[in-house]
């Protein structure tokens, strides 16, 4: 075969090779193609032939107009590689003069060549061409940018094929023979230990889905999304030596720390410095822990209010009312102007600043007391002030001794010598009078029970003032814990709920509650002396709130095995209706909440009524572990709750009302029996 420089043949010899300029070359109407190139196909061409040069040539024929040649030629095979190099002359890389190897056919059907091109031909297989972008890294040390532009294709699908090339070479053979889908040899390649991999794929079952692969691939790392990881961020793991896995072929939300006890370390570390800094404060102490240590036992103060200064309330006022001149018209700080958003953002700042200084700590507590830092859930440090321990507590709030009415006296004898039988202790002769003699306990006794019952009769027709008094006594117990402070003996239990499931105390649920009570405490006067104050001062929504988070302290809707309490717990559920209760808001069921630890008919049941029948059959034949994964993501914002968490539909009214003694009869055993309250 020879070949022809000239750019145009006189006369069209079939075999031959030929160089045409790349404006002279057409698309061929016999083009068995009917869909055109993708714009990545042709951009991949063009890198090819910007880096490699034409690698296959076309073959073309002339076109001719009544049997006459144009000086043109009609592309029968290789329009992909026209287009590619008219992309480079549009960018001008080359010339469309450039001159294009093709090789002149005029003796074969135009339409079987373009076919035959596009049909008779076996593509490489997906495992040799990952090996082959792997020997390019490796061996010529090309980078990611450089390979995806010698190909035309992106850095991230070449660092996608980079890592399926440096998967084990026992696993692409399997994927080679079938044995493993591209889906699943993606799963392995989250990391690249070959040792790991092999392992992985050993211990798997017939149920092989990519999220199990996955599961099993990162079951000893930390996801980047821990509180622990966020805490202590990426860089500085990185820096420390960690390694972080991360999967290019799904959403991976910044990968998985490898090295866990690297991990506890820096958070620890990390911590301390932040418990170091609180101390500074004045501080006694300080301990730093990852998990809240709520066995302390300590007794905690909270702030006390404290009245600003007359400069400090005019700063507060004018700051306010310029804070809202300049958020007027605005509903975020995306929507305001750069330099207005920094002004507004600065007068926030320096109105928290002095709002802070209506409250603060009494000096004694911060002598002798001190702190926790520990980790919150979402990765924010969380300071929790104002614990004293046991040997500090009288240092740290020393109560004066409440006064007596008068000085005690001691019958006759000492005090453990009794009257003798049928002597009148109220006798009193009045030689024995004296000016100023305290009367007998006994009188005193009788006098005390007759006021406890006119007080009896008195509270009970007036209601307002019995909310006040069950109030004080309920907050001065659950705030104080003063039993003593309150005359109404009723005695709250707030019962922990920590030693019945791990992990409860450190949800969002747990810490929007400790904010609540937290919110009220600061708010309490520093002496339970002025409660009473306090709460009479309180206008009647805010006391009526006060007495529902006390009730709501002492709830106990538990359900334990050698507790039986069925009056107990059918009240919760009534009370749960009353409040319209959503644990689904705050609760979802996983591995650990709830599907690892049921039956497999369980896991069924609760797929097949939150998801569906279908959806139910698909997970029965797997085996436990896999179908409670399967399970939690398929329930996964279903807002699927197990009975025990599910709020029972209000009762029906009845339909007639219940008189005399069948009456009293249903309010026995209809009582308030779900707040742990006792009436002693």
């Amino acid at each position: 075969m020879n070949a022809v420089t000239q750019t145009v043949a006189a006369e069209p010899v079939s075999g031959v090779e030929i160089f045409v300029p790349l404006a002279k070359l057409k698309k061929s109407p016999r083009n068995a193609r009917k869909v055109p190139h993708g714009e990545a196909a042709i951009e991949a061409l063009a890198a090819s032939i910007q880096h490699k040069g034409l690698i296959q040539n076309l073959v073309i024929e002339p076109e001719t107009k009544d049997d006459k040649p144009t000086g043109y030629y009609l592309v029968t095979a290789g329009e992909g590689r026209r287009l590619a190099m008219l992309l480079r002359a549009k960018r001008k890389q080359i010339k469309k003069s450039e001159p294009v190897r093709c090789r002149l056919d005029t003796t074969n059907d135009p339409s079987e060549i373009s076919l035959d091109e596009n049909v008779t031909r076996t593509p490489m297989h997906p495992a040799d061409q990952f090996e082959r972008f792997r020997e390019l890294a490796d061996g010529k040390g090309y980078g990611a940018e450089e390979i995806g532009a010698r190909f035309g294709v992106s850095a991230g699908v070449v660092k996608q094929r980079l890592r399926l090339g440096a998967v084990s070479p026992k696993l692409l053979q399997v994927y080679r023979e079938d044995g493993l889908t591209l889906d699943q040899l993606m799963a392995f390649a989250i990391t690249e230990d070959h040792d790991r991999q092999e392992q992985v794929f050993a211990n798997l079952h017939h149920n092989r889905e990519p999220w199990i692969i996955r599961r099993d691939m990162t079951a000893s790392n930390v996801p980047a999304t821990d509180r622990r990881a966020v805490f202590v961020g990426a860089d500085a793991y990185v820096e420390a030596g960690g390694n972080i896995i991360r999967d290019l072929f799904s959403e991976d939300r910044g990968g998985f720390f490898e090295d866990a006890g690297l991990l506890d370390m820096l958070a620890a570390e990390k911590l301390r410095e932040v418990a170091e800094q609180v101390q500074a404060e004045g501080w006694k102490w300080t301990e730093a822990h990852i998990d809240y240590p709520h066995a302390h036992g300590m007794r905690r103060f909270y702030p006390q209010p404290i009245a600003l200064s007359d400069e400090d309330e005019a700063r507060l006022e004018s700051l306010s009312t310029e804070h809202d001149e300049l958020a007027e018209g605005y509903s975020s700080y995306d929507e305001m102007p750069e330099d207005v958003a920094a002004k507004l953002e600065a007068v926030s700042d320096e109105i928290d600043a002095i709002s802070e200084k209506r409250s603060a700590y009494d000096t004694n507590v911060i002598a002798h007391g001190g702190a926790f830092v520990v980790l919150h859930h979402d990765g924010t440090v969380r300071i929790e002030r104002g614990f004293v321990r046991l040997e500090d507590e009288a240092l740290a709030d020393p109560q004066p001794e409440p006064e007596a009415d008068g000085e005690p006296t001691e019958p006759p004898g000492g005090e453990n010598e009794q009257p003798e039988d049928g002597e009148d202790v109220q006798e009193i002769d009045e030689e024995d009078e004296e000016p100023g003699k305290p009367i007998s306990d006994s009188l005193t006794r009788d006098l005390s029970a007759y006021r406890t019952l006119a007080l009896r009769v008195a509270l009970a027709e007036q209601p307002a003032t019995a909310l006040i008094a069950l109030t004080h006594t309920l907050t001065a117990q659950l705030f104080y814990s003063y039993a003593e402070a309150g005359c109404l003996e009723v005695r709250p239990t707030v019962t922990p709920l920590g030693s019945h499931a791990d992990g409860i105390e450190d949800t969002p649920l747990a810490a929007r509650a400790s904010e609540q009570h937290e919110a009220w405490a600061e708010r309490m006067p520093r002496d339970v002396a002025d409660l009473w104050g306090f709460i009479v001062a309180l206008d009647d929504e805010r006391r009526t709130a006060l007495l529902a988070h006390c009730a709501a302290r002492t709830v106990n809707a538990l359900r334990l095995p050698w507790d039986r309490k069925p009056r107990s717990l059918q009240t919760a559920d009534r009370l749960a209706s009353a409040l319209a209760l959503d644990v689904a808001k705050d609760w979802t069921p996983t591995v650990d909440s709830y599907l690892g630890r049921v039956t497999k008919a369980h896991i069924v049941e609760a797929v097949s009524e939150g998801v569906s029948e279908d959806a139910a059959r698909r997970i029965a034949d797997m085996k436990k572990p896999d179908m409670a994964q399967a399970a939690e993501q398929l329930l996964a914002g279903t807002g699927w709750l197990p009975n025990a968490l599910r709020t029972p539909q209000p009762e029906a009214e009845q339909s007639a009302p219940v008189e005399g003694a069948e009456a009293e009869s249903v309010a026995e055993v209809d009582e308030g029996a779900c707040y742990a309250v006792a009436a002693e």
